[in-house]
């Protein structure tokens, strides 16, 4: 609908723009005009007045029908489709229902469709269904059939027609809705069946709802499924003996078959409300736009359905700011008035205004989103509130990114107030957006105030890491004794920046500096690394014993040094050390050993070189370790040393019990024990003498064991031979004669021959055979024996 019109008690219509602006005014009559009617198009009006007046018109041309009555004439009704030539009809209420008709001959044709129950105050035209109400109830008259359908009868009749008027509107073709008073019926017309029809109409009507409001109906109007209902509110006053009348609601309301359920409800503030009766008020609805019009003696109220933008306003009125940005951004497409952002500005503004800081900081992620000219405003509105350390934690800091100025402002601030803030904002932040170069010389600036401080003396080498100044970040990392300094050194490959660092490295940690070190001898030779510790042997110990323990060959010239350095510092690994290295010089290392007085160490290098008597005489002097003395003995396997172990031991009883409990099985215990001077105290004698005759014991079992398995396994080994040796051996035509060198087999194998095949496989003819030796019947294989490899185990001789 594009207009409103509107008629008045002084017989005047307004055609009105949806603004309320008059664009057109009628001179009908000079008394009330009851009721006006447009047809679907709205080019044509019918216009019924109080002093029986009727005009029905185009408004493009006042060409139509004009009539006057000798009644008042309360309403009228275009068909809907009035404007196309073939249904030129419209009735009239008043007394009677009346039809009219132009016909062929552009004439007027009056038909009285119903009469005599009073006035007719209400009509509508749908299709080809007219309803109307009069004070007995509603009917239908179905205009093609030209059949009146019902009769809907009035269910409160204590209540005066023209006081509480019948309300009647359709919902779409078939389906008609009734208020009157505090009902409401919903009746449906029905094809009927034909074997049913007799005498009765085509069409019948079903009630399919009906149920009571609390209030009385002054206008009804369809909204999909549900209704919209214009409530008259008279209420009961505990101070006056009149009722009170309240505003005028407009509610939505959803019917069912017995009851309904509201919806929603608004009371309606309009003039003078408290003077009206519920015939002053009237509710009309333009089809398809869900456009509501509330007409009152002074006012004309339009309501519309509320649509998303309408919740949103309502949200943020009520300063539910989270619940309306959700409902935009669920709604962005359909938005028309409202800007998401503009939505989530106000909401952060009112956080900023509660002081939750943090949750401002955190929506600017949500709603500034690309904008970076919005970021840049907030965040300095975050520096004038001092707020700058809750809006870092959300700055763009991907591939949309604001200019570097304002990072920096972030960062200058955390370097002011909190410096472990800053160290945070700088592990986190990718280099690229600040100006790596400005930052370093405030952290400087800051540092000649306070030089030690390790929060920002790391953050410092983390920026030189970043502008590839690995020098520097590696001194500060080894100052600090940082446990990043070795993973930087293997990431930016700095072993030709830590060369004169290695002391520093091993001194904060020897073990992986070592390590590292021995993994990257390619890059750091050993010579330099030997080079840089010689003022710190016990570092340099370390190193190359670990070398040393990689591979006994890698640092051999510096064997002879490393005898000093486990001497001094590793007695421990020295003699472990004297026994694998092939390099090390033993004069020196016997030095060494007897300034100090290392007896274990110099036994071994005694030994070694050769002096095994020397050896034991030390073993058995300085240590007097008879145990060692009879290993060492055991290991040289010398019965020089045993000869002198015996002698040293002999006027020494526990010495000699030494020796009883473990010479056993290397010397003949006799030999000792003819040696013992009688009257010798020995200790645990009988002990020593009964182990003795154990061990004999036992040797003698082991022996007779060790024989049996012997005979057993050359009898078995014998029985085999014998088993393979008298196997049959294959002569075939290829095989020769290991003399002649002939084919073995004669040509003509009817004549006789005799040929010897040898264990070994050796074949001769008989005659190409020797005579037999010493042994007589005995025969040899000459090419073995001619070997050396013995005679053969046995001889076979084929005859013919």
């Amino acid at each position: 609908c594009t207009f409103l019109a509107l008629g008045t008690h002084f017989g005047k219509v307004f055609l009105l723009d949806i603004q309320g602006n008059v664009t057109q005014k009628f001179e009908i009559s000079s008394v009330k005009i009851n009721q006006i009617s447009l047809d679907e198009s709205g080019e044509h009006v019918g216009i019924c007045s109080e002093d029986g007046k009727v005009q029905v018109f185009g408004l493009y041309t006042r060409e139509g029908f004009h009539e006057n009555f000798d009644c008042p004439i309360k309403v009228v009704a275009l068909h809907p489709q009035f404007t196309k030539s073939n249904y030129k009809q419209f009735v009239t209420g008043g007394n009677k229902l009346l039809l009219y008709e132009r016909n062929w001959l552009n004439r007027w044709k009056t038909s009285v469709l119903h009469e005599g129950e009073g006035i007719i105050t209400n009509i509508q035209w749908r299709a080809n269904l007219i309803a109307w109400a009069n004070n007995v109830g509603v009917k239908i008259y179905d205009i093609s059939t030209k059949q009146r359908i019902t009769n809907v009868l009035r269910d409160n009749v204590s209540l005066r027609p023209d006081m509480y008027p019948c309300s009647l509107c359709w919902k779409d073709n078939t389906t008609l809705i009734v208020g009157w008073g505090t009902s409401i019926k919903m009746c449906v017309v029905k094809e009927r069946n034909p074997t049913e029809m007799r005498d009765l109409p085509s069409r019948y009507v079903e009630i399919v709802s009906a149920f009571e409001t609390e209030f009385f109906i002054s206008g009804l109007a369809p909204l999909a499924d549900q209704l919209v209902t214009l409530f008259f509110v008279k209420e009961n006053s505990e101070h006056m003996d009149e009722d009170f009348r309240a505003r005028p609601r407009l509610d939505i309301i959803q019917p069912l078959p017995e009851s309904c359920e509201e919806i929603s409800s608004d009371a309606l503030t309009v003039r003078n409300f408290q003077d009206n009766e519920c015939r002053d008020y009237r509710l009309e609805h333009s089809e398809g736009e869900s456009l509501f019009y509330i007409i009152s003696p002074k006012d004309i109220v339009v309501a519309k359905e509320r649509d998303q933008d309408d919740h949103i306003d309502w949200l943020l009125e009520k300063k539910k700011y989270e619940e309306a940005l959700m409902a935009a951004e669920i709604s962005f497409k359909n938005i028309k008035r409202h800007d998401v952002q503009k939505i989530g500005m106000s909401y952060i503004n009112h956080l900023v205004e509660k002081g939750d800081y943090d949750g401002a900081a955190r929506k600017c992620q949500k709603v500034l989103g690309k904008n970076m000219e919005l970021w840049e405003n907030e965040v300095y509105r975050f520096k004038t509130i001092g707020q700058l350390k809750a809006i870092s934690l959300y700055l763009p800091r991907g591939d949309l990114r604001l200019r570097p100025a304002i990072y920096e402002v972030i960062l200058h601030e955390f370097l002011k107030t909190d410096y472990e803030g800053f160290a945070t904002l700088i592990r986190e932040w990718p280099g690229e957006l600040y100006n790596n170069m400005t930052i370093v010389q405030a952290v400087l600036d800051h540092l000649k105030i306070d030089p030690t401080n390790r929060t920002l003396l790391t953050t410092l080498a983390e920026l030189y890491t970043y502008d590839q100044r690995y020098d520097r970040a590696l001194e500060i990392y080894l100052k600090l004794r940082h446990k990043d300094v070795y993973q930087l050194i293997h990431k930016h490959n700095l072993f030709s920046s830590i060369e004169d660092k290695i002391v520093l490295l091993m001194d904060f940690d020897t073990e992986k500096a070592v390590d590292m070190l021995l993994d990257n001898e390619d890059k750091i030779s050993t010579d330099r690394v030997v080079e840089e510790l010689a003022d710190r042997p016990e570092l340099l110990h370390v190193y190359l014993h670990k070398l040393f323990k990689r591979d006994h060959h890698k640092g051999q010239k510096y064997h002879e040094r490393q005898i000093g350095l486990y001497a001094e510092y590793d007695r421990p690994n020295l003699l472990p050390f004297l026994r694998d290295s092939t390099h090390c010089p033993l004069e020196k290392a016997l030095e060494i050993c007897q300034q100090r007085s290392f007896v274990e160490e110099t036994v071994f290098l005694l030994s070694r070189m050769g002096n095994c008597r020397r050896a034991l005489q030390m073993i058995m002097e300085e240590l007097a370790d008879v145990d060692k003395a009879i290993e060492f003995a055991k290991e040289q396997d010398d019965a020089e040393l045993w000869e002198d172990l015996i002698s040293y031991s002999i006027d020494k009883p526990p010495f000699i019990t030494g020796l009883l409990n473990n010479i056993g099985t290397h010397v003949d215990p006799i030999l000792l024990i003819h040696r013992i001077k009688e009257g010798m105290e020995i200790p645990n004698l009988r002990d020593s003498l009964v182990k003795i005759l154990q061990d004999y014991n036992l040797q003698i079992l082991l022996r007779e064991g060790c024989k049996k398995i012997l005979v057993a396994d050359s009898l078995s080994l014998l029985q085999k031979m014998h088993r393979t040796q008298m196997r049959g051996v294959r002569v075939d035509e290829e095989n020769i004669c290991e003399s002649c060198h002939a084919t073995i087999l004669p040509s003509d194998m009817a004549k006789p021959f005799s040929v010897v095949v040898f264990h070994c496989r050796h074949m001769f003819h008989k005659e190409c055979l020797p005579s037999s030796g010493t042994l007589p019947g005995v025969q040899f294989c000459n090419i073995c024996s001619a070997k050396r490899r013995g005679p053969g185990s046995g001889i076979l001789e084929m005859k013919k």
